[in-house]
This record gives C-alpha cells, sequence and structure tokens, in this order.
C-alpha cells in the first residue's frame, strides 16, 4: 500500500478522539472484550512466570497495531476478534520478523527507561509505594516522600524517556504491516509523523487526560452526593477506566491514517454528514 507522509491542522487530534468513541459505540461489546482480554493477559501471565513479564511489555506494538485492525474491520461493519492480534504475523516471513524486532526492542527501551528513571530518584518512588501501601498510611511520612526532588526529577526522567520511545514506536508496526517498511524506516517515519504533526498529538493527549480528569472529579463528586459504597465506587471507577480506555485504542488507526494514509474522514462510513458541512 502506498504511504506518504501528510502534515495536518491540531484540530485533527480532537477528530481522531472523536471517531475513537463513535467506533466503540459501533462495537462496544466487542473492543471493549479485546481491551480486557490483552490487560487481564498481561497481569495474569508475569504473576504466572515473572520472566513473561518482559514478552507481555514485547507484544505492546503489536496490541496497538492489533487494535488498528480492529478498527478497520469496525468500519467494514465486520466484528473484531482476537486475531486481529496475530494476523500482522501472518502477512509474509520479512513483515513477521520486524514486527518481532520492535517488540524486542520496545521491551529494552522502555526497561532501560525504567532503570534510568530508578537511578536518578534513588528509590524514592519505592518508599513512596511502601509507605503507601501500610495497614495505616504515615499521612506526614507520605508528603515528605512526595516532597523528595529525587522522586520529581526520577517521574520528569522517565515521562521524557517514555515520550520519546512512543514517538518511534507510535506508528511504526502500522507502516512494517500496511508499508512494507523496514525497521529502522519505520521507526524513522514513525518519529517523523509525530513530529511533523506534534501540534495534533498534543493536542489530542491533552483531550484525553482532561477528560480522565473530568470523569475522575465528577465520578467522585456523584459518589460524594450520592454516599456511594466503596465497591461500588470501585466497579464504577472500572468501568469508566475500561471505556476510556478502549476509546483511546479504538482511535489509534485515524492518527495512522491521517499522518500517512488518506487522512481521517470528518465523518465516519455511514453516518449522516452535517446540514452545512
Amino acid at each position: 500500500m502506498s504511504l506518504h507522509l501528510q502534515t495536518v491542522p491540531a484540530r485533527n487530534g480532537l477528530l481522531w478522539m472523536r471517531h475513537g468513541f463513535k467506533v466503540l459505540q459501533r462495537r462496544p461489546l466487542g473492543l471493549t472484550g479485546l481491551y480486557a482480554m490483552t490487560v487481564t493477559a498481561g497481569l495474569l501471565l508475569p504473576m504466572l512466570l515473572p520472566p513473561l513479564g518482559f514478552v507481555t511489555l514485547m507484544a505492546l506494538p503489536l496490541v496497538s497495531l492489533g487494535f488498528m485492525l480492529a478498527t478497520h474491520l469496525v468500519l467494514q461493519k465486520l466484528v473484531p476478534t482476537p486475531a486481529v492480534f496475530i494476523a500482522p504475523l501472518k502477512l509474509t516471513p520479512e513483515r513477521r520478523k520486524t514486527q518481532l524486532w520492535l517488540g524486542l526492542i520496545y521491551a529494552l527501551l522502555m526497561t532501560l527507561a525504567v532503570m534510568a528513571a530508578q537511578t536518578i530518584d534513588g528509590g524514592a518512588f519505592g518508599d513512596l509505594q511502601e509507605l503507601m501501601q501500610e495497614d495505616k498510611p504515615n499521612q506526614e511520612a507520605i508528603a515528605a516522600a512526595l516532597a523528595d526532588p529525587r522522586l520529581f526529577w526520577g517521574g520528569v526522567t522517565l515521562a521524557l524517556l517514555v515520550t520519546l520511545i512512543s514517538a518511534a514506536f507510535w506508528h511504526a508496526p502500522a507502516l512494517v504491516h500496511w508499508g512494507g517498511q523496514g525497521l529502522m524506516q519505520a521507526l524513522f517515519s514513525s518519529c517523523l509523523g509525530v513530529w511533523r504533526n506534534k501540534a495534533a498529538f498534543a493536542l489530542n493527549g491533552l483531550a484525553w487526560i482532561g477528560l480522565l480528569i473530568a470523569t475522575s472529579m465528577i465520578t467522585g463528586l456523584i459518589a460524594g452526593l450520592l454516599s456511594l459504597p466503596a465497591a461500588l465506587m470501585g466497579m464504577l471507577a472500572l468501568t469508566l477506566g475500561l471505556v476510556l480506555s478502549t476509546a483511546f485504542y479504538s482511535s489509534l488507526y485515524f492518527s495512522f491514517v491521517d499522518c500517512f494514509m488518506f487522512g481521517a474522514p470528518r465523518e465516519l462510513p455511514g453516518e449522516k454528514q452535517p446540514p452545512g458541512l
């Protein structure tokens, strides 16, 4: 498939988000089921066999590509199945090898990023976790741990490194799958695509963060007003988190087609065009 890098306006970052929710509305059970399955596998496999934690990390690029394929199927009025996660490995031996190398490099880079952050924070984050897991958390000790500058700089380091790694891998699996690009070309093209459209990606990221914060605040307010039990509150938070996360992954397809293919449509296939547009 012929791909070409495009520069899109910043407002398209909101368009990707909007389309993610609309795709989720079309196949809510199928898409949320896929996301729940991946999360469950990601949590259980390392518990059963710790070395599988690294394998789970390797699978994340394929998971993002799998959701792009799932969105593509939904737009074609088809039902996505777990087969979307292994479909990229069935195209050609060359593309399968490249996808596996992408996963390995991604896992190694993420592991190194965490190690770098831990070195800078000097164990401050681990100490904070231990304090918060105590039966009766010491609020003064927690406040002192939060004020530790090493914790701040460790967090900044991790956020910066993860952002750089994510830019390289955001489109890379899709560029290999649909464009047949090689390993280094896909990583470079992904970085270039994110950089060229940084305004749209920044607005998209801010919109998702804003929605998450707003949802948490509204949920907490409702729980306080209605005096909801902790168990019910936890179930509500889990459900909302599942919906938002699935919508996010469903929106990845549109950022890719907007930056490298034909451009994300203003309206999805099958929708009525608003009057005057």
